[in-house]
């Protein structure tokens, strides 16, 4: 998620993505989120409530690693990162995290595949629009 690589992820930093996300559309978001004590706290749900009509949070069940895209982005980044020179510090792991998000961003069509498993393809056919 979206904070720093030495920022704890908590409320505040939800709230932060939460803002600049909505600031990115004209129309709802809709993100599905898994049970993170983060999403589910009172200051992200106070900011939610100021943000109706520009997102809604939808959760997932408690502990199905299977449904959440994310895990497979993390899988597909395991996958990615260099086998001959592992990172040594947080540092150069943040730096390789950094290359292998910019090379998706050029590789939507890497990104769509992450939705067409079984798993997750809810996530399409709930909002065929969304790709």
């Amino acid at each position: 998620m979206p904070a720093g690589p030495t920022e704890s992820f908590d409320a505040k930093v939800m709230c932060r993505f939460l803002a600049r996300l909505v600031g990115h559309f004209d129309r709802k978001i809709h993100l599905i989120v898994d049970r993170h004590s983060a999403h589910r706290s009172k200051a992200v749900r106070a900011w939610l409530a100021g943000h109706k009509d520009q997102i809604e949070l939808h959760f997932l069940p408690s502990y199905s690693p299977e449904l959440n895209p994310d895990e497979l982005v993390n899988a597909d980044l395991k996958r990615s990162l260099p086998h001959t020179h592992r990172a040594r510090n947080q540092t150069e792991l943040a730096a390789e995290t950094r290359r292998f998000f910019h090379r998706r961003q050029r590789q939507p069509h890497i990104v769509r595949g992450y939705l067409g498993g079984p798993h997750v393809r809810y996530v399409l056919d709930e909002n065929p629009l969304s790709f």
